[in-house]
Parts: C-alpha cells; sequence; structure tokens
C-alpha cells in the first residue's frame, strides 16, 4: 500500500513563534521538520530562531522555550535558504496548516524570498475524517490516543515528528476503508483546506484499480458501507438462584470482585427489599466507593427471569455509559446469568441514514458540515449502534444535525428501513433485561411501553432526581424567535430574488395561495405582539426583577400574579394559536404546490430550487414547535386550581420595549409528576452517596414525594478506610467572601500551592468570579504545566471534562454542575478547593420562585431548603475526590463562614474525617514540605 505515495516526499512541519499575529512582530523562534519518504520518518530537523524580541511569558509557558535559548541564535534570514532547501519539491504537511504554511511564507516574503507554492495538506482535517470517534484532536492528545511517542510536546521538532508518525496512521486506516467509502470521501473533500483533498483522491484512485473485494464484517446499502448489525441476542448461561449466604457469595466473587463486607451488607438488605411485597420504595445512602452500582445490579437481577426488566436511571450520559460498559459486564462476569442490557435515550441520539444520505447530495454548505459529513461516512463503517454520542462531539448545534438526527418515526419503507438505527435499538430494548436510561429521559418517556410490564426501577444518584424531573419539564415560548422564523418565511415567499413570487410567478394556484398567505402572517406578527404587551403590563407584579449582564430585564413571577383574573392573555393566546394554525396550514399547501412544480419540471430544476424548498420546509417545522409550545403553556394556564404550581419568568431583551418579551414557564412542584412516575414502577429503589441531611432521610423523602409510600431506608457503610484516603483542610484566616481581597488571596494560593498537584478541581458559586479568577492565573508561569480551563470560557461543559481527563495536569474553575453532575472517571482527582459554601443564589428565578413559594406556606427557607440543599452540595464536591479504594486527596475549604457562622457546624458534621484548622500561611508550608 506504501507504492501509492513512492514518488512523493512528505515534509512535516511544525512552527514555534512569540505569538499568531505575524503582521503585528510576531516571529518564529523554532523551525521543526520531518520528512516522510515511503511512509517512515527517514529525517528530521530542529533550527532555534532568534526573533529579536521578547518571547510572551504565555509562549514560554506553552513550549518552555526561554529568551535565554534563542539569545546568540541566529536569525531567520540565515535559516531561510536552508529551510526554502528541505522543503524543496516535498508534499508540505502541518497540525493546522493554515497557520504555519502562511506564518512560513510571510517570514520568507519579509526577507526578500518567494513564498512556498508546494502542495499542501493539513493532519487535523485528516484526523478528524479518519479517526472520527476520538474526543479531541490537539496534536499532544492525538499522539496520547494513537500511541505515537514524542519526547517534547509543543516543540517544534518533536511535535513535527509526531505529527508525521500521526500522518503515516491516517494513510494506513484511509487505505483500509471500503471502496465505496472512499470514492465518497474522494467526492465530497474538494473543499477541505488547501491541497488536503489530493490526499484523499489519490488513495481512492490508486486503490480503485485493485477492485478489492468488500470484508465479510461490512455491508452496502446503496452507496453507503455499514458495519454489519446483529439483532440476534446470544443467549446462554443458566437461570442461577441468588446466593443467600456469604460462603456462596465468596464462591461466586472468587478471582473477579473482592469481597467487602459493608458491599455484601448492602446487596442484601436490596435483595430483602425486592423480595418483600409489602415494601414499594426503598431510600439507600451507600458511600462512593462501596460499589453501589454493582450491588444494586446484584440483587435485583436474579428477579429478572420472571419476564420483568429492571430500569436503572442515572443523571448523566456518561454514568449510563459506565454502567453498560463497566457494571453490567462485571455482573454477567460474576454471575453468569443469561442477561441482555441496552441504554435508552431520545431517537434525537441516532443518526437517521436517509436524511444523512440526502444531505450529501444536497451540497456543502460549510467547512465543518463537509467535515462531519465524512467523519460519519467513516464512522459508520465502525458503529454497530448508530448512537452520535460515539462521535464524542461537544455540540449538536451544527445545522447539519437538524437533517441527520432521527425523528424517532418506524421508519418502515424507507430506503434504510433495514438497517435503521433507531428500528434496531427498539428491538433490542424490547428483548433486553435490563434498560438504562436517564433521568430526563425518564421523566418524559415514563408511559413508553419499552419499559415492559410492571419493571422494577432504580434512580441513581437519587438526590439530583426531583432537580432533573422538574428541569425537563421547563420550557419557554421565544415571540423574538418566532418574529424571525415568519420574518424569514417571509423573505423566503416574496421578497428574496430566488423567493417563491419572482421564480414562480406564472403558477396560478401558487400565487393565489401567497397572496392569501401574508396577510395572515401579519396577522400573527400582531397576535404575537398583543402577547408581549399583556405579559409585559404585569411587570409590577414580579417577585424579582434583574438585570442580566447582557441587559436583559429578567422577571419573576408565580402563576397568579402574571396571569390573575383580569388577565386578557389566555383570550389572547386562544387567538394566537388559531392564526398560527391558519399559517401553518397555508405555508404547507405553498409546499406542496412547489413540490409539484418539481416533479413537474424535475429535469429543469435548478440547486436553489432545491435548496429553497429545503429552507421552506424548515421554517414550517419551526412553526409546528411553536405552535406545540402554545398548546403546552395553554394546558398549564387551563389548571387554575394549580397555576401556582408553576413559575414563570418573562426575558424582556430590551427593558424599555414590550415587543422583546419572551416567556419561560418551570415547574416549582414536582410532586404529582413524580407520583404519576413512580405508579408505572414496582421496588423502586433511591440510592445516592449523599441522601441524608442532619442524619436522616426526612429532607430526601420530601424532595422526591415518599411520605405516602411504604418505605424501607437503609445507610450503608464504607468499604475502606475513608480517614486513609481523605484530608481535609479548612482555611481560617481568610477575608470576606464577598470581598476583592478575598478573590485575590484565592489567585494566590492556586498560583503558589499546586506544585505537587496534577488535576485540581476549584468549585465555585458565581460564573462572573470564574472569569475573574482564571484570568488572574492563566499566563501565571508557576501554572504553565496545567491546563487551565473555566467554566464558560473553555467551552462546553462535557468539553472541558474531556480535556482535564486527558491532559497530564489540569485545573478546572467551575460551578453548577462540576460540584455533582460531571464525573471525571479514569481521571483521579488531587485536590478540591471550596472557594464558596454551595449556597444556591437567591437571584436565579427558579430559586427565588421556589423560596416564595415556601415562605408562603409559612416554611422557614433556610432551614428546610436552603441549608440542607447546600449540605448535600457540599458532600457532593467532596465525592469528586474519593470515588473509591484507589483515590486520595485533599479536600481544601476556603469560606471563613466556615468557622465564624453558626450554620458552619452542619457542614462541619458531615465531614468524615477530622478537619486539619490552618492559616493560609500554614497551607503554604504543607505544600512546601511535600517537595
Amino acid at each position: 500500500m506504501a507504492k501509492i505515495f513512492a514518488k512523493d516526499t512528505f515534509a512535516v512541519v511544525d512552527l514555534e513563534t512569540t505569538g499568531t499575529q505575524r503582521e503585528k512582530g510576531h516571529h518564529i523562534i523554532q523551525f521543526g521538520c520531518a520528512i516522510i519518504k515511503n511512509m517512515k520518518v527517514v529525517k528530521t530537523y530542529s533550527f532555534m530562531i532568534n526573533p529579536h524580541r521578547e518571547i510572551p511569558q504565555s509562549v514560554v509557558n506553552l513550549t518552555g522555550i526561554h529568551n535565554e535559548d534563542v539569545q546568540g541564535k541566529d536569525d531567520f534570514s540565515v535559516y531561510a535558504p536552508k529551510i526554502i532547501e528541505i522543503l524543496k519539491g516535498t508534499v508540505f504537511v502541518a497540525h493546522n496548516v493554515d497557520f504555519d504554511l502562511p506564518f512560513l511564507n510571510y517570514e520568507l516574503v519579509q526577507h526578500g524570498y518567494e513564498a512556498l507554492t508546494n502542495k499542501a495538506i493539513d493532519t487535523v482535517e485528516l484526523a478528524k475524517i479518519a479517526f472520527p470517534t476520538l474526543p479531541s484532536y490537539k496534536l499532544s492528545d492525538l499522539t496520547a490516543q494513537l500511541k505515537i511517542k514524542h519526547l517534547n510536546p509543543h516543540k517544534a521538532d518533536s511535535d513535527a515528528y509526531g505529527t508525521a508518525v500521526l500522518l503515516i496512521k491516517i494513510i494506513h486506516k484511509l487505505e483500509s476503508l471500503p471502496q465505496a467509502t472512499l470514492n465518497t470521501l474522494s467526492s465530497l473533500s474538494s473543499s477541505l483546506i488547501r491541497d488536503t483533498s489530493w490526499l484523499i483522491t489519490t488513495i481512492a484512485d490508486n486503490l480503485r484499480k485493485q477492485k478489492r473485494p468488500l470484508g465479510s464484517n461490512y455491508m452496502q446499502v446503496r452507496n453507503i458501507i455499514l458495519q454489519k448489525q446483529n439483532d440476534q441476542l446470544d443467549r446462554h448461561g443458566e437461570n442461577a438462584h441468588f446466593p443467600i449466604n456469604d460462603d456462596e457469595k465468596k464462591k461466586l466473587f472468587k478471582g473477579k470482585l473482592h469481597f467487602r463486607r459493608a458491599q455484601v451488607d448492602l446487596i442484601n438488605h436490596l435483595h430483602k427489599f425486592v423480595n418483600n411485597p409489602d415494601k414499594r420504595a426503598m431510600v439507600v445512602e451507600a458511600p462512593n466507593g462501596t460499589g453501589k452500582t454493582f450491588s444494586y445490579l446484584f440483587a435485583y437481577a436474579y428477579q429478572l427471569y420472571s419476564g420483568r426488566k429492571l430500569v436503572v436511571a442515572t443523571p448523566t450520559k456518561v454514568l449510563q455509559e459506565q454502567i453498560i460498559d463497566h457494571e453490567i459486564p462485571q455482573l454477567l462476569k460474576v454471575t453468569k446469568l443469561d442477561l441482555t442490557a441496552e441504554v435508552v435515550k431520545s431517537s434525537s441520539h441516532y443518526l437517521d441514514l436517509d436524511g444523512f444520505v440526502q444531505t450529501i447530495f444536497q451540497g456543502t454548505p460549510n467547512k465543518n458540515t463537509l467535515v462531519l459529513q465524512m467523519q460519519i461516512l467513516v464512522w459508520l463503517t465502525e458503529t454497530k449502534t448508530g448512537d452520535l454520542d460515539e462521535l464524542n462531539l461537544t455540540n449538536y448545534n451544527a445545522p447539519l444535525f437538524a437533517q441527520i438526527q432521527h425523528p424517532g418515526d418506524a421508519r418502515v419503507g424507507s430506503r434504510f428501513a433495514s438497517v435503521d438505527f433507531w428500528n434496531l435499538a427498539r428491538k433490542r430494548q424490547e428483548e433486553a433485561d435490563i434498560l438504562v436510561t436517564n433521568h430526563a429521559y425518564l421523566a418524559n418517556h415514563y408511559m413508553d411501553t419499552i419499559w415492559g410490564q410492571n419493571p422494577y426501577l432504580v434512580i441513581d444518584e437519587a438526590h439530583r432526581f426531583t432537580e432533573n424531573v422538574i428541569s425537563s419539564r421547563n420550557d419557554s415560548l421565544r415571540f423574538e424567535a418566532l418574529w424571525g422564523v415568519l420574518s424569514y418565511l417571509r423573505n423566503l415567499l416574496y421578497f428574496s430574488n430566488d423567493g417563491v413570487e419572482n421564480q414562480f410567478n406564472d403558477n396560478v394556484q401558487l400565487n393565489f395561495l401567497l397572496k392569501k398567505l401574508d396577510p395572515q402572517i401579519l396577522e400573527l406578527i400582531q397576535c404575537i405582539n398583543d402577547l408581549q404587551k399583556d405579559l409585559y403590563a404585569q411587570n409590577k407584579n414580579a417577585v424579582n426583577k434583574t438585570i442580566l449582564a447582557n441587559g436583559t430585564l429578567e422577571l419573576s413571577f408565580q402563576g397568579k400574579g402574571l396571569f390573575n383574573k383580569n388577565s386578557q392573555f389566555k383570550q389572547s393566546l386562544g387567538k394566537f394559536q388559531q392564526k398560527l394554525e391558519e399559517v401553518r396550514e397555508l405555508t404547507n399547501q405553498v409546499l406542496f404546490e412547489l413540490y409539484h412544480e418539481q416533479e413537474q419540471e424535475q429535469e429543469q430544476v435548478l440547486t436553489n430550487t432545491e435548496t429553497l424548498l429545503s429552507e421552506i420546509t424548515e421554517q414550517s417545522d419551526r412553526l409546528d414547535y411553536y405552535s406545540e409550545k402554545s398548546y403546552q403553556l395553554a394546558d398549564i394556564l387551563s389548571d387554575s386550581q394549580n397555576l401556582d404550581q408553576d413559575g414563570f419568568i418573562l426575558m424582556v431583551t430590551n427593558p424599555d420595549d414590550p415587543l422583546s418579551t419572551n416567556l419561560n414557564w418551570l415547574m416549582l412542584d414536582a410532586e404529582d409528576v413524580l407520583n404519576q412516575i413512580y405508579s408505572r414502577f414496582d421496588h423502586i429503589a433511591f440510592i445516592s452517596a449523599t441522601l441524608t441531611s442532619n442524619h436522616n432521610f426526612d429532607y430526601a423523602i420530601n424532595q422526591l414525594a415518599l411520605s405516602n409510600m411504604s418505605l424501607v431506608e437503609y445507610v450503608g457503610k464504607s468499604t475502606f478506610n475513608i480517614k486513609k484516603h481523605l484530608q481535609v483542610i479548612a482555611v481560617n484566616n481568610m477575608p470576606n467572601p464577598d470581598s476583592e481581597a478575598y478573590e485575590e488571596d484565592i489567585e494566590q494560593i492556586l498560583i503558589n500551592d499546586l506544585t505537587n498537584k496534577n488535576h485540581v478541581l476549584v468549585l465555585m458559586t458565581n460564573l462572573e468570579k470564574i472569569r475573574t479568577v482564571f484570568m488572574a492565573i492563566m499566563n501565571s508561569p508557576e501554572l504553565k504545566d496545567f491546563e487551565i480551563l473555566a467554566q464558560g470560557i473553555s467551552g462546553s461543559n462535557n468539553r472541558i471534562a474531556k480535556r482535564f481527563v486527558i491532559a497530564k495536569k489540569a485545573i478546572i474553575i467551575g460551578a453548577d454542575s462540576f460540584w455533582e453532575g460531571i464525573d471525571f472517571h479514569d481521571c483521579g482527582i488531587d485536590t478540591v478547593f471550596v472557594a464558596r459554601l454551595p449556597f444556591e443564589s437567591p437571584d436565579q428565578p427558579e430559586v427565588r420562585l421556589r423560596q416564595k413559594k415556601l415562605e408562603d406556606q409559612g416554611i422557614n427557607v433556610f432551614e428546610k431548603d436552603s441549608l440542607p440543599r447546600a449540605v448535600i452540595r457540599f458532600r457532593q464536591g467532596m465525592g469528586r475526590l474519593i470515588r473509591g479504594e484507589k483515590d486520595h486527596g485533599q479536600y481544601i475549604i476556603l469560606d471563613p463562614r466556615l468557622w465564624s457562622k453558626e450554620y458552619g457546624k452542619a457542614f462541619l458534621q458531615v465531614i468524615p474525617v477530622k478537619v486539619k484548622k490552618v492559616t493560609k500561611e500554614e497551607l503554604k508550608e504543607l505544600e512546601n514540605k511535600k517537595k
């Protein structure tokens, strides 16, 4: 295969520079190059270059190149002829070629040489296409994931060598792909960066001549190559009986699982509950590291041969994957039970093959979409599930996803019906014994037939269940966005040069519909304005008013405050719904006529007509969406008795303009919904490491609406001595947490006290303060070895978590879900800093509305709501550190209120080890002693 490029020499280049802006005096400080011939690295070059300017600290931190390393070296003019000679006649390769090549050319031209005109290819795009499921495409991450050894990441010579080996692996991977996949990749690749498409096309063209047979693990449907799907369950094993005594369990566990008394006690209590017909629910607190997931799976597994299923609900996808990939395989290995398990998630997680293939022939709107399409083509040769989560993307906002996410219909009779990923997933779920889903999906689909008859239910991380049920039911009617949809629709129909009216002015039926539709759209916009004015007029009844950082006015309302007896909103809403239905119906008639026109003149149909149809269809779908939201709102408003079970928030983007008003609604009391969910299941176990507060389950029972259930309570013991694993340190001389001095002290502690740490989590409660701390420490020389990540700055929370796990040394500064919602499996955390005790901000509308509801009931909000929530979150923060017997770490509390406020005792009581009280100076000494 290496013969394909036998005549080509690849020069893989990496530059280190004083900055990224060449026109502003930034210069090259190191040139690294690796030469590839016949798919082998045959030579490397490295030149240190004097830039005749100071190297910024941020560059020193990244590259390890100091000013003294380049002082006394020759400047670029000396190396330019050598570089030109090295690169002569080669294919120029770089990891982000649109940085390295223009930068190098700029320097060459500035020194009187001609710019390079070599063929140039980019390994970032190629790596994404060849290895579509990797979590990161940074060079250092790629070399780690693909086991490419290079000694000095971020040094140009070492990075050039690493990139060269990466290119060889990419070429080998592309050469291994089925021919039909290569052909499609080749046809799509023309818009890739510079000459990157040349590499793919050269491989495709050469291998096409060899007429390779399709591998036995593949199947071809139309021009798409897929992994063969196995939808037949492989049943083997035996129906065993639950091992009652310790000896039977020891025999089962031998050589596979350590027998731990605390874990076995947890299993026995769960087993006893599952077999007790008089009990419907059980609340369990099981400390981290006790193997609680294996325990509940083991206790329920022996009950599943009666045809009943076990449903497990977790808060996050990460936990779902952990249960499916690790915990259940371990269960089956230990028990030898003949059980199968499947993940249950929304259809939108699965690729719609029909929709995807359609996008390939629509033309490519942008570079990101093109690369994503090519990634998916390669991924289809690997995936057995079609689950888009396998692609490890950090967001699904690319326009392509609207077309390729599965809508959830049966897909009978479609081109890909026989291999439809969603259909196959549903079939596997129906046949499975254990179904693993997430809290939100369960809350919205608890009546689904997929769960089977009288299923068992385990709610894992149960302390978050109510909150997740509530958030899954929260929604909005964004009037401004709907207004935008209608304006865009009018443009497509009437005003654009390629619009319907201009393209089809001789179609009598279409013109009749268009004349009818426009006044209806204008009337609908008037209805929207009336609703916005009605809502804005109630601003005096808001229980909370806040101006957000972006200038938006946020108004929080109880239901009866916004929709009082005199409100005209319900009538206006009914008129709005009627007008929206009329606009939708007429728009769909226009679409029908356009499709008819397309069929009549299929040969002459232009691409812009296809695009027009697609865009109008998209706007029609959005109208459907807003119609659905309006009916959800109408249902809430129709139940005037329970109107105060919901809170309402007006988001006014321009506080002086009623026509910039948008409406959000949120559930304040989930009791009715929780009881409906519980009624669908049997023997429900609620399990978490933090379900008790003040040494009892009262708060959790109230939050989870379990007061009327026949209930079992159990607090498990730890399987190891936590005192040997956890050190809790509390600083007692920090300034007031609301002062500037407090932030400065935190910054100094992070800069000076992390020498011996690898993975550090800084837990805060305010997103603005996160930004301040991040900006203060990001370029500190003391932290040069750390990747510093911050919530709201370094990308999505999902991306931050992935970067943190991959990096050798990293710091996360986060709030909210970083206290408890993000899991860092396969990555031990050394230290958690608690910047502030985790009380919720009363400025958050959902918090203020919930607290107002409790106040109205005469409940002590701080004692019964704010403090228990904060204590549970505080315990969860501690749980970030010690996930199992192999973990060790420090929990450092910086908030002085732990000592100065009476409520500090509530936090101290839940710390399972003796707290070491220190000053800031002593904290620094503790770190120095470790060096």
